[in-house]
């Protein structure tokens, strides 16, 4: 592991820590919510990070289709793991959201409904990897699926304003309390830190496994696998 993802990975948590101690401690209640507010903490950050994950997971997807380099690959695979994740995350959230404001625990609303087929969408993408024994025709496939499913992304994003929705439309520094900015920003550059960790270690791990087998060997292992599991 490199020291620099460490230390990202460490400050990373170091400030999602402090954000959301000074979210649930400092920053005030909001008028008309309350103290149910506070999910929001992490409710946002998940929803940044998890659809910035997978902007980052979309562009190594189209570098390892201009290159063709197994490192993109991974990097690739790792930040959709990253995104699907927070992706899951955000749903639960939500949900608990929804329950304390809308008296629902789910709601069919334009909103909710993209995030969970966007959810659905990338966990087909790494579903896909499990069917395809050869690398490169494996890590292409992944590729366009992750180019493809990320059209659902900015749908997501621009649902609220797009469509009448019962999810508020995003919120700017100049409608938000400044003490709640604060917390706000060190909770998402925490979480994107934490992502940046996982997704290094993650693309580590799938090279020193490739380095340690062998090309040609890890197809053959996996031909092997796919026959006595046949």
């Amino acid at each position: 592991m490199k020291k620099w993802t460490l230390v990202v990975g460490c400050f990373g948590l170091l400030l999602l820590i402090v954000g959301w101690v000074y979210g649930l401690a400092i920053a005030p209640a909001e008028r008309h919510m309350g103290d149910v507010m506070r999910i929001m903490y992490a409710h946002v950050p998940t929803a940044w990070v998890g659809m910035l994950s997978y902007t980052i997971g979309m562009v190594f997807a189209c570098m390892f289709l201009w290159g063709g380099k197994p490192q993109r690959e991974y990097w690739m695979v790792g930040w959709v793991e990253v995104g699907l994740l927070l992706n899951i995350l955000l749903l639960i959230q939500g949900s608990i959201w929804g329950k304390a404001t809308w008296g629902v625990w789910w709601d069919w609303d334009v909103r909710l409904t993209t995030s969970l087929i966007m959810a659905f969408l990338f966990a087909g993408v790494l579903a896909l990897r499990s069917f395809v024994i050869d690398w490169r025709q494996r890590a292409s496939w992944t590729s366009v699926a992750t180019i493809i499913a990320f059209a659902n992304v900015p749908l997501v994003y621009f649902s609220v304003r797009w469509w009448r929705s019962l999810h508020q439309v995003q919120s700017t520094p100049s409608t938000v309390d400044p003490n709640m900015v604060l917390p706000l920003r060190l909770s998402a550059f925490g979480v994107l830190g934490v992502a940046i960790f996982y997704a290094a270690a993650r693309a580590l791990l799938a090279q020193r496994r490739r380095e340690s087998l062998g090309f040609d060997d890890a197809e053959r292992a996996a031909s092997q696998g796919e026959l006595i599991n046949g």
